[in-house]
């Protein structure tokens, strides 16, 4: 059969089909994306028609059982909480992350624990040899026989696998890895990755069998690949975290059986992942006590709160231009709250630098962080502490007014829970939890507040502001 080769230009962000490159892509709009991607057409040779008895008959929606299959517990509970209970029978699971933060590792463990009861898996590599797999799981702990692994990146020898082994759970490493001999593109090229999927997405529903993919990401962090990829699976997940640091990060962007922005805390050690049951005792490790620029606030990823700490450093600068760094936020957001402080408050801080950072490494862009970052941008300046004991969230404005914000009630208790004895917050939020009857604030003193002005003389202050 004679084959032709055709070029076609597919958009790395949408996935839109071109015959011939544009500098704007016109699915997104997006510029610079088309991608040129060489595909295999045959130019003779007729369509293939299904028999009438083979059609595929649509079924009536009342005739479909509602019953929920019941989800595969792992025994990772961080894990188990971002997947939203378990692992859903017959899904596609996307995990992306940075090179080395530990993707394999999790997934590694992942398939020893389901090994231990005594389900079988299947563990797919493109990137190691079985010794190298072998020596990393080594560091884990011991494996039971109803783990298998298999170095191989052809997709068809990889679904011959699945045929023979019916495997309860798969994890192929990684999807840039592997090819398709129909697509006559390099692995980790456009058509491949789209292809390829699109295999294991039927493998997966046909089967179901539940299939982890990992996916390398760009230099941006984005999952490397079209981006209807991450609109094929049912679950992404992005697993993140400082180089730097030991901690790491599982976040749950998009979930179709369960809640998004979840989030579970590991932490990485010579024996692999540890979970962190209590975050908030974690990010708060080392926080300097009594000095300025240092406010403690509570942040919520999901349905997870944990108390965190919000550091600033305001200094006098020699310079025509003031320097503004922001590491753990949004910058544009610090630019607009050091502006209210200026408008509103009446401080200078024009003449100087002003630095704002989340401690711990993590990322958080919540309305909630605004008063806590106002508050140490006071502290840094006035260099006056804010006491050790006091909890601060709540959205700042652009007249200075302190807005409510939402779960409220779920920041108070993560807050009496870890020992604080103020919590200073929006004031409507102050009136609402009062009236509630679900949290015990015999140990806690709320102090509602509707502008920053009411935040400069507070006694919380180790002296007047």
């Amino acid at each position: 059969m004679a084959k032709k080769k055709l070029q076609i230009y597919y958009c790395k962000e949408c996935g839109t089909e071109s015959s011939k490159w544009q500098g704007q892509c016109p699915g997104c709009g997006a510029w610079n994306t088309l991608e040129e991607a060489p595909v295999v057409k045959t130019t003779s040779g007729k369509q293939k028609v299904m028999p009438v008895g083979e059609l595929v008959k649509p079924s009536k929606m009342s005739e479909i059982s509602t019953e929920r299959t019941p989800r595969l517990q792992i025994g990772i509970h961080e894990l188990d909480r971002v997947l939203g209970g378990g692992i859903v029978p017959g899904s596609l699971i996307l995990v992306g992350g940075d090179p080395g933060i530990g993707k394999s590792t999790l997934l590694l463990q992942m398939c020893k624990h389901l090994s231990d009861q005594k389900e079988k898996v299947l563990y797919v590599s493109g990137e190691e040899s079985l010794q190298q797999i072998k020596m990393r799981g080594e560091r884990i702990g011991n494996f039971s026989d109803s783990i298998y692994l298999l170095a191989e990146t052809n997709i068809a020898a990889i679904e011959g696998a699945i045929d023979s082994l019916q495997p309860r759970v798969a994890v192929i490493d990684s999807i840039q890895t592997m090819y398709d001999d129909g697509v006559d593109a390099a692995p980790g090229s456009v058509s491949q990755v789209r292809e390829i999927t699109g295999v294991l997405l039927r493998i997966a529903k046909k089967k179901g069998i539940t299939i982890f993919i990992v996916g390398h990401v760009t230099k941006e962090g984005n999952v490397a690949g079209p981006r209807m990829l991450e609109h094929m699976v049912d679950t992404v997940l992005y697993f993140e975290g400082d180089a730097a640091a030991s901690y790491r990060m599982l976040r749950g962007v998009k979930n179709r059986f369960g809640s998004t922005n979840e989030i579970g805390v590991f932490e990485m050690r010579g024996q692999g992942l540890v979970e962190v049951p209590n975050p908030s005792e974690y990010m708060l490790q080392g926080k300097p006590i009594g000095e300025s620029g240092s406010v403690v606030t509570c942040a919520i990823e999901g349905t997870r709160s944990f108390m965190i700490e919000v550091q600033a450093l305001v200094c006098h600068t020699y310079f025509n231009m003031p320097r503004r760094t922001a590491a753990g936020t949004d910058y544009n957001r610090v630019n607009l709250l050091i502006a209210v402080v200026e408008k509103r408050l009446g401080m200078q801080l024009s003449d100087c630098d002003a630095y704002v950072n989340v401690a711990g490494g993590m990322r958080i862009t919540e309305p909630a962080l605004d008063l806590a970052i106002v508050a140490a941008l006071i502290s840094s300046q006035s260099g006056r502490a804010m006491d050790e004991h006091t909890v601060i969230f709540g959205e700042v404005g652009l007249v200075g007014e302190v807005r409510a914000v939402p779960q409220a009630e779920k920041r108070v208790s993560e807050a009496v829970k870890t020992g604080y004895k103020t919590c200073i917050l929006p004031l409507a939020n102050k009136i609402a939890i009062e009236k509630s009857e679900n949290i015990d604030l015999s140990s806690v003193e709320l102090v509602g507040i509707s502008n920053i002005r009411e935040l400069i003389n507070r006694k919380e202050w180790s002296g007047n502001v």
